[in-house]
């Protein structure tokens, strides 16, 4: 087996997870605050399949995982998304705040999961004489990157750009004229996104603002999930 399989392998499964029950949140909000909409369709699940997109849930985070692997030896970040689950706003029950709640839900449950997982380690730390060094390193391995996946996708949600979790929310907090405004950049949001974060540091070699946002915006909130968990913070 190649060395670096074990390292992929946990890489993608804790991306699936961060991505099932983020959009998953999305759902289970919805329904609370009125809109059925994601149940009729079957997107209220912790199946990772009812929320797989070919490309932003499969290819992207692959070729991320494929291409760190082979050129540094290890996993930093894995960015990707899923199929958006469908909300009728306007069936929630008060339709500006209940927009701002689901979207900040899929975040929410991001951060929850990354402090989930780093508690986790402590019980890893415990048994490593019961289950091996080999399989507590793995382990071990998998809760740092799950942390990870959840970080990245939870703050990277978090930008102000619709259909970004970010933007829905500041749509429903902004003034009336401004909130119209930024809600009509959302058809091109996500390629926006595509365009500034991956196609123009190709022509702009010194244009890295995923390796700023990692370096800066997800390694802090890394060791902050570590010190309120209990653990050690330094990497």
């Amino acid at each position: 087996m190649p060395d670096w399989l074990p390292e992929a392998a946990a890489a993608v499964l804790a991306a699936v997870f961060a991505i099932t029950f983020h959009e998953a949140a999305h759902g289970y909000a919805a329904l609370a605050l009125g809109d059925d909409t994601a149940k009729r369709a079957g997107r209220i699940s912790l199946n990772p399949i009812r929320h797989v997109d070919p490309f932003g849930t499969l290819l992207v985070p692959g070729l991320m995982v494929l291409g760190q692997v082979l050129t540094i030896g290890r996993v930093e970040a894995v960015f990707g998304w899923a199929k958006p689950v469908p909300v009728d706003f306007w069936a929630l029950r008060n339709p500006r705040w209940g927009m701002v709640l689901v979207a900040a839900a899929g975040p929410g449950i991001n951060a929850v999961l990354a402090f989930c997982s780093a508690l986790l380690a402590h019980a890893v730390l415990a048994g490593q004489g019961l289950v091996g060094p080999e399989v507590a390193q793995f382990l071990l391995r998998f809760i740092a990157l799950s942390i990870l996946a959840n970080l990245v996708l939870g703050l990277f949600n978090l930008m102000p750009l619709p259909p970004l979790d970010g933007g829905r929310i500041m749509v429903g907090l902004l003034p009336r004229a401004p909130a119209i405004a930024l809600a009509r950049v959302e058809p091109y949001g996500l390629m926006i996104v595509i365009g500034v974060l991956f196609l123009l540091p190709m022509a702009v070699p010194a244009w890295d603002p995923m390796a700023w946002f990692v370096r800066h915006i997800v390694a802090p909130a890394f060791d902050v999930v570590l010190l309120l968990a209990g653990l050690n913070a330094g990497r």
